[in-house]
């Protein structure tokens, strides 16, 4: 029998893998790929073809500037992923800005991979979806599903028993400031399940670029900032470079310091099994029920004139 060789091209399906008991399986991964402790020893099989670094907006143009020329966002290193022989690899094929592209992946599968790797491709936008790429995967490897998936499901049923005699406050959830992206895919489904009210996110739908004329129209009572692939320290800075827009001081959740800052990177942007850790930290920012990730977010104190300069 072969055994399985693993190489995830996604920072949730090496939590995913990891979580199904399956990290000695792991011989390689993304660029982005941090946790567990102990993947970042994997040999490195993608690149970005962009500067990641700087603001919201200049990321965000050179992005762009890649997609309007027909490029990749991301790229493969053919040599290590080919040494490597893996038996599957797992990527995605929802979010073309996200991670290498399925059809990269398959591409380099017929003509560079002698080992003929299985290609698993996830492609969440609910925890309904999450929970079947659970079972997808775990089938596919050869391992049981089940404990995961009740473990996480039971969790998420603990949060709506807590939550479910509260109020719900009208909540907006940030994707991207600059231009500005609502949060899509699972997160107005973790604001309800974790007592709030998402007022422009879409169950299950894509993220989409608003307006400062929407966010203002939707005036909620909480805002939470998630930029994409954003640590805390970044998004902080993101949204005090937003802070400098006139619009700003007309929220009533700037008025009454409703504003939340996450650590979009590692939790709401990877729907992995640290979904669920994400409605927990959701459910203690909404409602004051205590997580246990409380390194994972902040409320943003009033931002000085010196730093909204």
């Amino acid at each position: 029998m072969v055994r399985v060789r693993i190489v995830s091209l996604l920072p949730s399906a090496t939590e995913l893998v990891a979580a199904l008991g399956l990290a000695e399986a792991l011989v390689g991964r993304s660029h982005e790929c941090d946790y567990p402790p102990g993947v970042e020893a994997l040999p490195v099989c993608t690149y970005p073809k962009f500067d990641p670094q700087g603001s919201s907006g200049e990321i965000h143009a050179r992005v762009e500037q890649l997609l309007q020329s027909a490029l990749s966002v991301y790229g493969l290193e053919l040599a290590t992923l080919a040494a490597l022989q893996p038996t599957h690899i797992l990527t995605q094929a929802q979010c073309e800005v996200c991670a290498v592209s399925l059809a990269d992946v398959q591409a380099a599968v017929r003509t560079h991979l002698p080992s003929r790797p299985q290609v698993i491709s996830l492609q969440p936008n609910t925890l309904e979806d999450l929970w079947q790429d659970i079972r997808h995967t775990a089938q596919t490897l050869g391992v049981d599903p089940e404990p995961l998936v009740s473990h996480l499901q039971a969790r998420v049923q603990r949060v709506q028993a807590q939550v479910s005699q509260r109020p719900r406050p009208t909540v907006v959830c940030i994707e991207w400031t600059d231009p500005l992206m609502n949060a899509g895919h699972w997160v107005p489904e973790l604001v309800h399940l974790a007592g709030g009210q998402e007022l422009l996110g879409q169950w299950g739908q894509a993220s989409a670029w608003i307006s400062w004329e929407d966010l203002l129209t939707a005036n909620p009572e909480r805002l939470i900032f998630m930029p994409c692939g954003f640590s805390l320290p970044q998004t902080r800075q993101a949204v005090l470079e937003l802070s400098r827009d006139p619009h700003w001081q007309q929220l009533q959740a700037v008025q009454n310091h409703q504003i939340y800052l996450v650590d979009g990177n590692h939790y709401f942007n990877r729907p992995g099994p640290r979904l669920v850790d994400s409605l927990e930290i959701l459910a203690e920012i909404l409602h004051g029920i205590p997580s246990g990730y409380r390194s994972a977010w902040q409320r943003l104190q009033q931002p000085s004139y010196a730093e909204c300069r």
